[in-house]
């Protein structure tokens, strides 16, 4: 990698940070395109003050937005594209000549791995595990670029889960959008979807590995279980869906996919996906 004074840079936000593994993904694509780019790690508390600096730096070309800057970011871009609008929610930023662009790529990520595995969207009955932010971004896409016949948000804080359900029916466009309670409901959900999102953190290295919030009793061979955790590569959920006969989407070509979609913003090339992947999957065999 040669660094000079033309090289682009990019970065990741967040508070923490130490975790991410965006710098190796997105250093391993720069360099397999031949680009004159370098992408680093900031954990930031003033976010106002982040972006007053990435404006006026020529050279600071991209952004990607993590925990708990997802939101915040929003006042202080100059425009919003669609989908970032509707969901509420940034996770990338392009420095267009100093005028700051909010993106997200979360829920156009899932939806490109569901598709790149052979899945089926249109008519088919969604059940989303969890109500939080992932989940969000996925059903807003979901609703936005596909046609279910049903989503279904499954959630242990009820108001949480009605606000949400609520965005979505007004949305909806025709497609059934229900609210149910995961302690009450789960085991009537997962028999009437054929369509499982797991969003919540359960299985997820190190403070939940091992758990899960779908019994293996419940699993199915014709359920497609889409687990959104990717830290392990594969979750307990994963493992089981697989051992009960299920298709199964892992959640890191999620985020594979969404960081293609962001290095395709920052640079105006196509991604090197292969490089992308070798890298994520070298960084996420270095866990325990």
């Amino acid at each position: 990698m040669l660094v000079d004074t033309t090289t682009q840079v990019c970065a990741v936000i967040g508070n923490p940070v130490g975790h991410s593994l965006s710098p190796a993904v997105h250093n391993a694509a720069f360099q397999a395109a031949g680009l004159n780019y370098v992408y680093v790690a900031f954990r930031v508390e003033d976010v106002g003050a982040c972006l007053a600096g990435m404006r006026v730096c020529q050279g600071f070309r991209g952004m990607s937005v993590t925990i708990p800057h997802k939101r915040a970011v929003i006042p202080h871009l100059d425009e919003l594209e669609p989908m970032a609008a509707a969901v509420g929610s940034v996770n990338t930023i392009v420095n267009d000549n100093g005028r700051l662009i909010g993106f997200t790529t979360d829920g156009l990520g899932a939806l490109h791995a569901l598709s790149e595995a052979g899945v089926k969207l249109d008519g088919r009955s969604v059940l989303f595990v969890g109500a939080g932010g992932a989940v969000r971004a996925v059903a807003f896409a979901f609703l936005d670029r596909v046609k279910p016949a049903r989503l279904t948000v499954l959630g242990r804080t009820a108001v949480r889960v009605k606000a949400l359900v609520d965005e979505l029916a007004a949305r909806a466009g025709g497609v059934k959008v229900e609210a149910a309670d995961l302690r009450v409901d789960l085991e009537r959900a997962m028999a009437e979807h054929d369509v499982v999102i797991q969003g919540t953190p359960a299985g997820m290295y190190p403070e939940w590995m091992g758990a899960t919030l779908v019994p293996a009793e419940l699993l199915r061979p014709e359920h497609v279980v889409f687990d959104m955790v990717y830290r392990p590569i594969k979750t307990r959920l994963a493992r089981e869906a697989e051992d009960a006969g299920c298709q199964v989407v892992l959640g890191l070509e999620m985020l594979l996919n969404q960081a293609t979609l962001q290095f395709e913003l920052w640079t105006n090339a196509p991604a090197p996906a292969n490089a992308m992947r070798q890298a994520l999957v070298s960084a996420l065999n270095k866990d325990p």
